[in-house]
């Protein structure tokens, strides 16, 4: 193997020596912030994992760079928090002492995977220098209305012995350990990104981010359009329960009220509920439920009547009873829930178990503009088919407006099709287009309702009803082993017949549904709803809003972020408590507010952090009237340190502010922000609560933190998921070690495409070993070669240029090394040996195997050391030269083989150049000897002309 510990040892120095990943901050003319996530130093050291986010990262900066970008590619350890603590207990360590162990170890192997980090700029969010500003950030938020205390259920981890936000809980665990949560009731401290939900929501449509990380945002968000509407309590001064819906069509189904566990109304009529020690009973137990189980989809239902409470149904008086069941959260909506066991399938499985009525008041239909058809019959609407199957399932097949009357009336059944696929197949052959909503397959009988204008008759108020009934002896569930023909029995109906049919139908296709145990929750319109009776369910929705006296009201699922943690490890919060003067933060020459050592720092479980058996920590002075005060003893979320850090940054030694403003306005918001999916509500969403934050004080004009974020892929080993339990963690220093950085870096991102991931195997490696090997040894052979004055790259190496261009430009690194192992078995075996080719190649190379890139550089004489052999100015680093450019006209092919159709068919091939008119290719064509013999007798009535591909003749 060729010398890489001698070669990458040298360089790493050399580089961190001439600081050549250092742009100026101040100065630089084209400032490019390539940031990454930076890594938690919790464990053993960096895994592989780590290194392939860091080395795709890295890549793209090294990209930027030779493409004359000053690119900032900073590094730090965000080593506060559970994890860190969690270890350090593990290894029986204290915290400090652990961090500064890990520090060393992490940085020695971040220097190893040879990325062009900005050491000058490294920041550890344990340093006081740091967290000073963290604790600034918080108190900036106090000061804003932003930040605020209140006793709430929260998640209490049992394993962590803390409270977690609601994003830290995925599935009713811990996000860290795994460990079920269970809610407690605890005075904490919140931010209020509520305030800002819109705004996160809105920017999503604006934003250059990964789609999977938006849709996540969006549904973690949660907007919902809904109606506050207020049922009567039944009995004298009972008062109200308020419910949010978002379907408030659905209210005159309304059956009964449901309200969650922790809703306070509940105690308040205590005295007037006849079973309370049932209740109170059912309560303390579902509290203890995490909010995962609760509302998981398919899971039990569990809940009780309020015996003794009635409300009153506003929309038709009703009197409907009232339970408390755990499928409700207190902290959605008003935590109260009418319930429409009809077209919601949770209530669905509620009435079922407790024998509640169902009364269903939407009628079943594929778009609202059906009821519409039926009621008004208004002309060149598009046509809508409703496919019903025997088990009482739907879909829906859309045509465009202008298309009408008999679409068709009988179709071939090819072998190998369901009896549906032909429906679709010869609905595309007669329209040109469908759109399903929904697909259900393998049925012997589907009836089509639906609405078409008849073509004689297109501008009047008609409407057709036409009924297809596949052949009864049609097999069922099975695709058919041969062709069969499918006959089409067809009906035709008046539109008041066609009106009145499909209302009987849908009538009875809703009750018949409910019995086979499933609620409808599509759109409609209104039955068994009063005067609303035949409106469409959208509209139905305000109307009956008004009509009830309810509110539009706008929700949003996302809750405010629990920011307060009873651990040791993390930044103190910086709140004194005063009995006279309240909550005051610490004022701004005190902080940092440190950390102070104890040497028992295991958390308490008692929902308070260690810091409050430290007397002489919280005990302090009101910073308002001097009086002896508390000082908060809870740390902040370590999200809070990490939520900030790319400010920070770009001024690192800044000891009067967070950050300077000028220089936040030259490097800010990131142009490149590379990290993993996971954290789409976590960190990603936090970081753009906070940047808006900070442009609503006016220290930055821009309110999204970085331009584009791009998620990467998950690396998996042998199929499964890397994870210690399953013992297939990688650590990236064996191979360094066996086989060097650069073979490690390519290898990783040779894998798959890197927003992808790809899957890990000790054997695959050997393949990128040999590349390497034998690219150094070509190193030395046109090392040794004279070199002429003018040396171009040849021809056919363009495309090669083009080709690494385009997909490192999008991230597709795998296909970058396949080009170039491509590109170089060409170099290696061509008989002219161009070293204008190889040292392209070089570059494309220099991103992926930096070491190995700039040792064959320098031996190519691009060295100071050998300036005088090969003349001044070559000796520059490859990772500051220009990334090569390619012309397209020096590999692009001259000629093309032409296709002459005649009314679609091939009747000809004719050899042409490329560039060709459309009037050229009609001469060469006319000159073809079979051309005049088809075309014989008929007209051209039309030329298509496809360039440098095709023309066809329509005759």
């Amino acid at each position: 193997m060729y010398p890489f510990k001698k070669i990458e040892s040298k360089w790493s120095v050399k580089w961190q020596k001439s600081k050549l990943y250092e742009p100026n901050l101040k100065t630089a003319k084209k400032p490019y912030y390539n940031l990454m996530m930076f890594p938690y130093p919790s464990a053993e050291g960096l895994h592989v994992g780590n290194m392939y986010a860091f080395v795709g990262s890295d890549i793209h900066g090294r990209f930027k760079r030779m493409n004359g970008f000053d690119v900032f590619e900073p590094i730090g350890l965000d080593g506060f928090g559970i994890h860190s603590e969690n270890y350090a207990m593990k290894i029986g360590a204290h915290p400090t002492t652990q961090a500064k162990r890990s520090e060393k170890n992490f940085y020695r192997q971040l220097q190893a995977i040879g990325s062009g980090f900005a050491w000058d700029e490294h920041l550890e969010t344990y340093d006081p220098e740091y967290y000073k500003w963290t604790q600034w950030v918080f108190i900036q938020m106090f000061k804003r209305g932003l930040a605020y205390r209140k006793k709430a259920l929260v998640n209490w981890c049992p394993s962590c012995q803390t409270v977690l936000a609601d994003e830290q809980v995925i599935n009713g665990k811990c996000e860290r350990c795994g460990t079920e949560t269970f809610k407690k009731d605890l005075e904490q401290w919140f931010f209020k990104i509520t305030k800002y939900a819109d705004r996160l929501l809105k920017n999503l449509d604006n934003i250059d981010w990964s789609e999977r990380i938006k849709i996540a945002q969006r549904n973690w968000i949660g907007k919902s359009e809904g109606a506050l509407i207020k049922f009567e309590i039944r009995g004298p001064n009972f008062g109200q329960l308020e419910v949010f819906t978002t379907r408030p069509d659905t209210l005159f189904g309304a059956t009964y009220l449901v309200l969650a566990p922790e809703h306070k109304i509940i105690e308040n009529l205590k005295i007037k509920i006849e079973n309370w020690d049932a209740v109170q009973k059912y309560i303390l137990r579902a509290k203890k439920k995490s909010e995962a189980d609760r509302t998981a989809e398919g899971g039990q239902v569990f809940g009780v009547e309020l015996a003794g409470i009635k409300v009153i149904n506003p929309a038709n008086g009703m009197e409907i009873p009232v339970y408390v069941a755990d499928y409700v959260i207190g902290s959605y909506g008003t935590g109260a829930v009418m319930a429409v066991p009809a077209h919601d399938q949770r209530d669905f499985e509620f009435a079922k178990k407790f024998s509640l009525p169902i009364k269903p008041v939407i009628n079943i239909s594929a778009t609202r503009d059906d009821a519409k058809h039926i009621q008004e019959f208004e002309p060149k609407r598009k046509i809508v088919a409703v496919v019903e199957n025997g088990k009482g399932e739907l879909l829906t097949l859309n045509w465009g407006p202008k298309l009408g009357g008999r679409l068709f009336i009988g179709g071939t059944i090819e072998q190998g099709e369901f009896p549906l696929e032909t429906a679709k197949r010869e609905i595309l052959e007669e329209t040109g287009f469908y759109d399903l909503e929904h697909i259900h397959t393998g049925e012997e009988t589907f009836r089509y309702r639906y609405f078409a204008y008849s073509k004689n008759k297109a501008f009047e108020a008609d409407t057709n009803f036409v009924h297809f009934k596949l052949r009864s002896d049609m097999k069922k569930d099975t695709r058919l082993e041969k062709t069969e023909r499918g006959n089409f029995e067809v009906q035709w109906i008046s539109p008041q017949k066609a009106d009145a049919e499909i209302t009987e139908n849908l009538h009875r296709y809703a009750l018949e549904k409910f019995i086979m145990g499933r609620a409808y929750v599509g759109e409609g319109w209104l039955f068994n709803s009063g005067k609303f009776d035949g409106m469409d369910s959208e509209e139905a929705k305000w109307k009956i809003t008004e009509f009830v006296k309810g509110e539009r009201k706008t929700n949003f699922r996302l809750r405010d972020w629990l920011i307060s943690r009873q651990r040791y490890w993390g930044p103190p919060i910086p709140m004194i408590n005063c009995d006279d003067c309240g909550w005051q933060p610490v004022p701004d020459k005190d902080l940092p507010v440190k950390l102070p050592f104890v040497k028992d720092f295991r958390p308490t479980g008692s929902g308070v952090s260690p810091l409050a058996s430290v007397k002489s920590f919280y005990k302090v002075k009101c910073p308002k009237c001097g009086k002896g005060a508390r000082r908060e003893t809870d740390v902040s979320d370590t999200f809070l340190d990490s939520s900030w850090y790319f400010f920070r940054y770009i001024d690192t030694k800044n000891k009067k502010a967070a950050f300077d403003k000028k220089i936040a306005k030259k490097w800010l918001p990131a142009e490149m922000y590379i990290g993993g999916a996971e954290h789409a509500v976590l960190h990603l969403l936090y970081t753009r609560f906070v940047t808006m934050v900070f442009n609503d004080m006016g220290l930055i004009d821009f309110d999204e933190p970085f331009k584009k974020f791009r998620a990467h892929g998950l690396l998996i080993k042998e199929g499964m998921k890397m994870s210690k339990s399953k013992g297939n963690v990688v650590n990236p220093d064996e191979y360094i070690k066996k086989f060097g950085a650069d073979t490690l870096r390519a290898y990783l991102m040779f894998l798959g495409p890197f927003q992808q991931g790809g899957d890990w195997r000790d054997e695959g490696i050997m393949g990128i070993v040999r590349f390497l090997n034998r690219v150094y040894s070509a190193g030395s052979e046109f090392a040794a070669m004279k070199r002429s004055k003018k040396e171009n790259v040849s021809d056919w190496m363009h495309a090669h240029i083009k080709s690494v261009t385009e997909d490192i430009t999008n991230l597709s690194y795998n296909t970058c090394i396949s080009e170039m192992m491509i590109a170089f078995k060409r170099i290696e075996e061509g008989e002219d040996k161009n070293p204008a080719d190889f040292e392209a190649l070089l570059k494309l190379l220099a991103p992926f195997a930096p070491h190995i890139a700039e040792e064959l550089w320098a031996k190519l004489g691009h060295n100071p050391s050998t300036r005088a052999k090969h003349g001044a100015g070559r000796s520059k680093s490859i990772h500051l030269e220009t990334w090569p450019k390619f012309d397209a006209s020096k590999f692009q092919a001259k000629t093309f083989e032409l296709i002459i159709q005649i009314n679609g068919r091939v009747r000809g091939k004719t050899t042409a150049k490329f560039g060709l008119a459309e009037a050229e290719a009609k001469e060469l064509a006319m000159k073809e000897p079979n051309f005049s013999q088809y075309i014989a007798g008929n007209n051209i009535k039309k030329v298509i002309f496809v360039p440098n591909k095709l023309i066809n003749f329509v005759i």
